[in-house]
């Protein structure tokens, strides 16, 4: 018996609501146009709207393609990174509250990256209401306005994502190999590199050059990747109770995934994945971290930031000898004000088994961290 399918009518929550009609073409060939009938609304919906991306995509190229070609990234940027479910979201979110010193980009330009510059002041408005207040995964709030993690745009830019492996799952060893691109051709290195400096520039332009403030789980196996682009670039690892983090990932896989499928998911190797993602994203974190120039890396816990967010940000700018921290403590301190009484996701304790997994699989990783499972 098949297992149920967890809201199998929605078509809100997809990241290739903002993919272009040619590129819709080339992935779903790529992938044999397997989408299968269950999900065949889902596919309709993206075709739709694919059509009208290429049309706005090339009113706003030609409008602003000069401009963003001549646009230079003179400003180092800061990258947020650490695992999924490691409070990434929280950090980013408390930094963007310094909006004279960072921009960021949000919701909305990283599903719309080929339109945001003509379409995002009209649309956030006409279609606001689509959006819930809160992420489907945890009750952090969300809008088109939210800062948000970048891998979308140089995934719709490119094709070249791990996240395409949560909408078609039986290629998702395929898709695996863009987290670290370990192994792949150098072309295709290039290509997304060119896709995610293009969005960076298009993001530079319309903020007037601000330094970039730039969240995404993936990026945290991307260091030697990111420092061929931004050789000054700035970073802030948080990182998480490593059981915690395997809850709360359960969690995403058994909330936000399910709105993005084109494929029936196969449930049963969920905590494969998640261990082999683990291993392979903190592998080539450890591999690559000693890359980054003296004073250019700091390390925080999440439960650091949690007791103390104030204190934990003062650091940040401390230790990454970043501008402005008096001016924007106020309205960092503000946004945390309004954090008080947050519910945070509650799971049951790990079984002895689950425990012994963590033990065996992730220490050599998380023992660094000074975490310890019992």
């Amino acid at each position: 018996m098949k297992s149920p399918l967890k809201h199998r009518w929605s078509v809100a929550h997809n990241y290739l609501a903002g993919i272009t009609a040619g590129d819709w073409w080339r992935l779903l060939r790529e992938n044999g146009f397997a989408v299968d009938p269950v999900y065949w609304h889902r596919a309709a919906v993206v075709s739709a709207l694919s059509v009208f991306n290429s049309w706005h995509r090339r009113r706003e190229q030609r409008e602003y393609g000069e401009r963003i070609a001549a646009t230079e990234i003179t400003r180092p940027p800061l990258f947020i990174l650490g695992h999924w479910r490691s409070g990434t979201t929280h950090l980013h979110n408390l930094l963007a509250q310094d909006d004279a010193g960072f921009a960021y980009a949000n919701t909305y330009q990283v599903v719309n990256p080929h339109t945001f510059l003509t379409t995002e002041e009209i649309n956030t408005r006409r279609f606001a209401w689509m959006v819930p207040g809160k992420r489907p995964m945890d009750n952090m709030a969300l809008s088109f306005e939210s800062p948000q993690e970048d891998e979308f745009a140089p995934l719709l830019i490119s094709l070249l994502s791990p996240y395409l492996g949560v909408s078609f799952p039986r290629r998702e060893d395929h898709y695996q190999r863009y987290l670290t691109f370990d192994g792949v051709p150098r072309a295709e290195i290039a290509a997304w590199q060119d896709g995610f400096r293009w969005f960076l520039k298009k993001l530079t332009l319309k903020y007037g050059g601000r330094p970039l403030l730039l969240k995404s789980p993936p990026h945290t196996a991307r260091i030697r990747l990111l420092l061929e682009m931004f050789p000054d670039a700035k970073f802030v690892h948080i990182h998480r109770r490593p059981e915690e983090v395997l809850q709360s990932f359960r969690h995403y896989y058994d909330t936000a995934m399910w709105h993005t499928y084109l494929q029936r998911p196969d449930r049963s190797r969920i905590d494969d994945e998640i261990f082999a993602r683990y291993r392979t994203l903190y592998s080539a974190f450890t591999r690559d971290l000693p890359l980054i120039p003296p004073g250019n890396f700091h390390q925080v816990g999440f439960e650091q930031l949690e007791r103390d967010p104030l204190t934990t940000v003062r650091e940040i700018y401390a230790r990454l000898s970043l501008p402005g921290i008096d001016g924007a403590l106020p309205k960092i301190a503000a946004y945390a004000a309004t954090l008080t009484g947050y519910e945070k996701n509650q799971f049951p304790p790990l079984t002895a088994a689950e425990n012994q997994r963590l033990r065996s699989e992730w220490r050599e990783f998380y023992e660094p961290f000074g975490y310890h499972v019992v």
